[in-house]
């Protein structure tokens, strides 16, 4: 798929098929700007996949490269950004910003869990029953009273 860039017609700044038409503003001839978009789309979808596909506890972390790749490859398609790869991690920041802390509490919970044996339902069933206890306790003192 990445080869595809080479189907396209060399020195050339518009690209008419049957199915679509590229003009080219930014890059020097199509070809570059096919090129740039295959270099972002290919690991994108990849990506994807790995994504719909993964079936491990982290699987949300791939959102990262997922969404670095998505900005890529619009700022390469965008006429009107003449920067490429540069300002995407600011972009990038609030997204990662939610993930990371989020994947960090599943493998919390799954850590205490698997690895500690540690039930926090169990917890708090016994605390709860602590609590009952301890208010049984206080009537019938407040009662002896």
């Amino acid at each position: 798929m990445f080869q595809l860039y080479e189907y396209v017609p060399k020195d050339t700044n518009i690209w008419e098929t049957s199915f679509f038409t590229i003009t080219d503003t930014n890059y020097k001839n199509v070809r570059v700007l096919v090129w740039a978009s295959m270099n972002k789309a290919i690991p994108l979808l990849l990506m994807i996949l790995w994504f719909l596909t993964c079936n491990k506890w982290w699987y949300h972390v791939i959102l990262i490269p997922m969404f670095m790749f998505a900005f890529q490859l619009f700022g390469a398609i965008n006429d009107k950004s003449s920067i490429l790869d540069v300002v995407e991690i600011y972009w990038l920041i609030p997204i990662m910003m939610i993930v990371i802390p989020f994947v960090y509490f599943i493998r919390i919970k799954l850590m205490d869990k698997l690895v500690y044996g540690i039930d926090l339902k169990k917890i708090d069933a016994e605390l709860e029953e602590y609590d009952r206890k301890e208010r049984e306790q206080q009537n019938i003192s407040g009662a002896q009273e």
